[in-house]
């Protein structure tokens, strides 16, 4: 086995065990643990997507085409990624630890920047420690010999990352999803994406993946769709006459034979579930997702958190989702150090808190409360009931 496979093989056990995070958007700071499973709740506009923009920016940092320059201006500048709420120090931070079940700390990986006089993100600090030895630590004689060279990290230089180039291939292996059903009807919208998180080129995503794998996680996917949608009986993956793959259902009815339709006529629900379970199955990286339970009934939302956990026994990866369903929460095999509250606050942002450090939290589920009865009293929007004031106005 040659060395660069050796490396992403052993990125492959890893996952995140930790974040502390300064001026990020909402949050003025973040500093917890992350399990392998982790839910993210909150009212809307608490930073659910801009705390899972965490990890994306990491994999911005390190993917093809990309950098800090890069990631940082798909954001704005560093003007728009800086929490609002900074006051003395402003410097972004953000500092990751990475293990697996046997070491919680392998890896830590930390870059603070900000920016220089032209607007340019710059790093003040980056830091690389593997199991407490320092391999890493900037500014370094060089940076301060030529400033210019702290327009980049090392991470993104393949020239000098080869110590810790686990970490890159570690943040490389993220996928983050949020499937848009109309751009997988109609993918002329996302024409020339690779990888879109929306969908756009998702059935491209499909018809690449190896014939005899892709058609086992089409049967594995039907297996399951026919319990969420009863009439259908079968998927399958062709080309039309232009060389366009398409996702075709077989759906029951009248006829003896059924019929045949394409995925433009799958409902959203339909799409969105497919594209969760695609997901899972493809990658063992970290999956970040984004309120999964859209579209779907109430009765398939409730079984995600056990479908998500059957498919990490098989590969291990890690999976961070934001939600708003009380019928996912109510899953009785999520655990209160896998519920991380986002809660806002006037003078500090959005602060972070795991249920498990609500005070009096194991007394309530004693007493028969469930975790989505906990999380909704604690992040629910104060004054609420006042929205059915609105046709008086």
């Amino acid at each position: 086995m040659n060395g660069a496979k050796s490396k992403r093989d052993s990125a492959k056990g890893l996952r995140y065990t930790h974040i502390r995070v300064a001026n990020w958007r909402n949050f003025l700071e973040i500093d917890t643990p992350l399990q392998r499973r982790m839910f993210l709740v909150g009212p809307n506009a608490s930073g659910k997507s801009n705390l899972l923009d965490i990890f994306r920016f990491l994999y911005d940092i390190v993917s093809i085409g990309g950098g800090l320059q890069e990631a940082v201006r798909k954001r704005g500048g560093v003007s728009s990624i800086r929490s609002l709420f900074a006051r003395r120090y402003s410097d972004i931070t953000i500092h990751l630890t990475l293990g697996d079940d046997k070491r919680t700390s392998a890896w830590e990986y930390e870059v603070t920047f900000s920016q220089d006089n032209l607007r340019r993100p710059v790093v003040k600090r980056e830091r690389v420690v593997q199991q407490s030895a320092v391999l890493l630590d900037r500014p370094n004689d060089d940076d301060k010999a030529d400033p210019e060279r702290l327009t980049q990290t090392y991470l993104e230089q393949i020239n000098v990352n080869k110590e810790f180039r686990e970490i890159a291939d570690f943040f490389r292996s993220i996928r983050y999803l949020h499937i848009v059903p109309q751009l997988i009807r109609e993918p002329d919208r996302s024409v020339g994406r690779k990888n879109d998180p929306y969908g756009g080129d998702f059935l491209e995503q499909i018809a690449h993946v190896q014939t005899r794998t892709r058609e086992a996680w089409l049967r594995r996917i039907q297996e399951a769709l026919q319990i969420a949608v009863p009439q259908l009986t079968e998927i399958k993956l062709s080309r039309d006459d232009k060389g366009t793959p398409h996702l075709e259902g077989k759906y029951q009815h009248w006829r003896p034979q059924g019929q045949w339709q394409s995925e433009a006529l799958f409902s959203d629900g339909t799409l969105r579930l497919l594209g969760l379970l695609w997901a899972i199955l493809d990658g063992s990286g970290p999956l970040l997702l984004e309120e999964p339970e859209l579209s779907l009934h109430p009765e398939v939302v409730k079984f995600i958190p056990e479908m998500m956990y059957r498919a990490q026994r098989r590969t291990g990866r890690q999976i961070i989702l934001s939600t708003h369903s009380p019928d996912l929460l109510r899953n009785e095999g999520i655990g209160v150090d896998e519920v991380l509250m986002l809660i806002p606050t006037t003078d500090r942002g959005t602060e972070t808190k795991l249920l498990q450090k609500i005070s009096q939290v194991e007394t309530l589920l004693r007493g028969g409360s469930t975790i989505a009865d906990i999380v909704i009293a604690h992040t629910q929007p104060k004054n609420a009931w006042q929205l059915s004031m609105f046709g008086d106005l």
